[in-house]
């Protein structure tokens, strides 16, 4: 059964852009406009992956990151930081509030793909 990815991001294109890139991958891909739709979602059905952009509208990407890890079912998931913060400070708030790793936007589909694959198989 395929894995499901969470992407959380208030860019349509960008999401369009990641969930094509996945779903060509063989992922499943659940959509979320911004981070307070993310924890909706993620309440609904847990996901293998969190994938989350840090400036977003309601919820930003670190609260979303700290509500997730406050919840048991997303204790030990994954949840990567798709974002164009690229700041050591930011990394290490990001690494803080439980974010396994960081990509940069604008990001190439197939490093995402590469981590996706490492991280969750």
């Amino acid at each position: 059964m395929a894995k499901t990815i969470l992407a959380v991001d208030d860019s349509s294109s960008l999401r369009q852009m990641v969930a094509f890139s996945l779903k060509a991958a063989g992922y499943q891909v659940v959509e979320a406009v911004d981070g307070q739709d993310g924890l909706d979602k993620a309440r609904q059905q847990t996901v293998d992956l969190v994938l989350t952009d840090q400036n977003m509208p309601k919820m930003d990407g670190l609260t979303l990151i700290k509500s997730l890890r406050g919840m048991p079912a997303y204790a030990k998931v994954p949840i990567l930081m798709l974002t164009t913060e690229s700041s050591d400070e930011m990394k290490a708030r990001g690494r803080a509030a439980g974010a396994n790793g960081w990509l940069v936007k604008p990001f190439d589909p197939q490093r995402l793909i590469e981590v996706v694959k490492k991280v969750i198989g």
